[in-house]
């Protein structure tokens, strides 16, 4: 992000911080505002705040219980706004305090670009087969690849021309292609670069994810008009309504990923409703239009102080 970023502003400054990262409170003295994105960050907002009394907002990302010590719950009712990334998150927060009162931005489509002739080349590797494509961390106990490759070895003799591709890398992986040892319906890619690519080339999206803030490459995968299997749970079911914009199957069962898979598979106009509908609702999910929603929160709590 540091390179990326680098001289793309004459207004933006980047630091590379280390533990302790409070030494490094002198860098935000002058601004108005602190955002924080993960607990680290939401450590170093309120000691700032503390220091230099300034203003912080958090945003919370993932469904993990937070913390129940003195020090954790301080540092989220003197934030000055909680924004949650979906309706779990928030209920996890009120839960957490209920003098909390989170407000929902989600995250937004990454408008990621993609080569046609990237594209193409990804199809003729894999000429005559129906894609459905998976991008994730190689991680199982948070994103359930498990019961994509059950669902592929119930597929595999069935439908031989279904071919499913893992895309990423983990701590799960060498587990992972062990569960998948046979199966020749399965190909890891690894860590690539060119996520939207590969989007552009698959013609089903599956996320069996077990545990989801939102779901972030659900919405990419919308904005390539890509219809969608996701897991029920968490914030997933925020942006995937069931039999509108994708199916949502109980988590941990790949009898029900595979029945889902085959019903879109075998048919060719509910995949192209559903990826039609998926595709109109990313309008809401555009960077201006989240930028919008956080700049009207910046705004609400700076007018607070005035």
């Amino acid at each position: 992000m540091i390179d990326r970023l680098d001289g793309s502003s004459p207004r933006l400054e980047l630091h590379v911080v280390s533990k302790p990262y409070i030494r490094y409170a002198f860098l935000i003295r002058d601004c108005s505002l602190i955002h924080a994105h993960e607990a680290k960050a939401a450590q170093f907002a309120y000691l700032s705040s503390r220091l230099y009394r300034r203003p912080y907002l958090i945003t919370r990302r993932v469904p993990n219980p937070i913390k129940s010590n003195p020090l954790s719950r301080r540092i989220y009712i003197k934030s000055n706004m909680v924004v949650a990334l979906s309706g779990a998150i928030r209920d996890l927060l009120v839960k957490y305090d209920s003098r909390l009162k989170p407000v929902i931005i989600p995250s937004m489509v990454s408008n990621l670009p993609f080569d046609p002739v990237s594209k193409d080349e990804i199809r003729r590797r894999f000429t005559g087969k129906f894609l459905v494509g998976h991008a994730g961390a190689l991680v199982n106990r948070h994103k359930g690849q498990q019961y994509l490759l059950e669902a592929a070895s119930i597929l595999e003799n069935v439908y031989p021309n279904i071919h499913f591709l893992f895309l990423g890398q983990g701590e799960d992986e060498s587990w992972l292609k062990g569960l998948a040892d046979g199966l020749s319906n399965v190909t890891f890619t690894g860590f690539i670069e060119n996520l939207g690519d590969y989007l552009a080339a698959f013609d089903l999206f599956v996320f069996p994810s077990l545990q989801e803030g939102l779901g972030s490459v659900l919405l990419d995968a919308m904005q390539f008009r890509l219809p969608i299997v996701a897991s029920d749970v968490d914030g997933i079911p925020d942006i995937i309504e069931h039999e509108k914009t994708g199916l949502l199957v109980p988590p941990r069962d790949g009898k029900a990923l595979s029945r889902a898979i085959e019903n879109l598979y075998l048919s060719g106009d509910k995949r192209l409703m559903l990826s039609e509908n998926a595709y109109a609702a990313t309008v809401k999910y555009h960077p201006r239009e989240i930028a919008a929603l956080y700049l009207s929160a910046y705004k609400q709590i700076l007018s607070r102080l005035i």
